[in-house]
């Protein structure tokens, strides 16, 4: 399950992240986040990567010289990556590509803007509402404002906790694991004890003279 961003103007997918320098020659392991990396990954392609502002590689893009699978993982050789120490540059930026318009999409992807603003709904009540999605190296997060308590709830956007995505119903069906929403709710409640009252009641109850 993945969310594609929308930058510049060009929608963008993220198809997959470089986990690990493999061998001498710059080849690089592939996390792959797409349902067709042949097709992906194939000569001369093009991505756009994700890395620090600090990375040399900050801005710059890559392009794909070979693609292989190799004892059963996702290798790629990139244009200008020629060693080991080039590679290791490069271990957790994920790769990002231009889509095409035309382009049937990915099952499991949806863009950025298409998941900003749909109800977050838990147990046939919504709980939430997604006010914006952040890409991290391991996994997309639906950044959820809750109903009840303020603040912010990070979501994984993985099927396990994310089981559903209706658009076209403007909402998404969370399974999320115990405390995730129930945290939130707890200090809400707690606003109401002696303990959540706030320091104006206490100094009033305190004050010379209270009953």
């Amino acid at each position: 399950m993945a969310a594609a961003e929308r930058a510049s103007g060009r929608n963008q997918l993220r198809v997959g992240r470089l986990v690990k320098a493999h061998g001498l020659k710059g080849a690089l392991k592939l996390e792959l986040y797409t349902d067709d990396p042949a097709a992906r990954f194939v000569p001369g392609a093009s991505f756009t990567l994700q890395v620090p502002e600090a990375s040399p590689w900050h801005g710059k893009t890559v392009t794909v010289r070979e693609y292989r699978v190799m004892n059963g993982s996702a290798v790629v050789f990139l244009d200008g990556v020629e060693d080991r120490t080039a590679a290791e540059g490069l271990v957790k930026a994920i790769l990002w590509m231009d889509q095409d318009d035309a382009e049937e999409p990915e099952d499991d992807a949806w863009y950025d803007h298409q998941l900003t603003g749909l109800d977050v709904v838990r147990e046939g009540v919504v709980v939430g509402k997604v006010i914006r999605v952040e890409h991290l190296p391991a996994q997309d997060l639906l950044i959820v404002r809750p109903t009840v308590g303020g603040g912010e709830v990070m979501v994984p956007f993985v099927s396990a906790i994310v089981p559903t995505v209706d658009v076209a119903e403007g909402r998404i069906v969370v399974t999320p694991p115990a405390g995730l929403f129930e945290e939130l709710e707890d200090e809400t409640a707690a606003g109401d004890t002696p303990e959540g009252q706030s320091a104006a009641d206490r100094s009033d109850r305190d004050a010379p003279g209270a009953d």
